[in-house]
């Protein structure tokens, strides 16, 4: 059926709950993970005259979000592997979230992406915008929307 699973997390408690359940889903298909932490692009300070010597350089950014992203990668891939699944992790980098994850799907040949979603709908959903539905928007290939619940 799916061979090849894309895991998005941004290391929430959401996210983490979601995680779990698509890691029991591949193991249930024998897939293979790809988990991926999207983190934004570096913001240049344009706006102001000064820039305050404590703001890090593009660089300094950069491996600050990678190191982060890996940090939130880095149980998962112990899950999956301990579940005896192949997991690759990867830490990219756009001010799109959801643009990333339809990218980073198509980039590792992805067969299916598992998402949570708060199950937010109306006004909710529209003030806080919803990287999932727009997922869902952009995506060629199935998407599946796990909705995690709350207790």
């Amino acid at each position: 059926m799916y061979s090849k699973i894309l895991l998005p997390t941004d290391g929430s408690e959401l996210s983490n709950a979601c995680v779990t359940a698509g890691i029991e889903f591949a193991k249930q298909l024998n897939a293979e993970i790809v988990a991926v932490f999207v983190a934004g692009n570096y913001q240049y300070p344009i706006y102001v005259d000064i820039i305050p010597p404590n703001t890090p350089t593009e660089e300094e950014y950069q491996a600050a979000m990678k190191a982060l992203g890996e940090s939130y990668l880095e149980p998962l891939k112990n899950i999956a592997e301990q579940a005896g699944l192949k997991v690759s992790t990867v830490v990219q980098f756009n001010d799109s979230a959801a643009k990333e994850i339809v990218h980073t799907a198509q980039q590792y040949q992805c067969d299916l992406i598992f998402i949570g979603s708060h199950g937010r709908s109306g006004f909710g959903q529209l003030l806080l915008g919803s990287v999932t539905t727009k997922v869902l928007s952009m995506c060629q290939i199935p998407v599946l929307v796990h909705r995690v619940k709350h207790a």
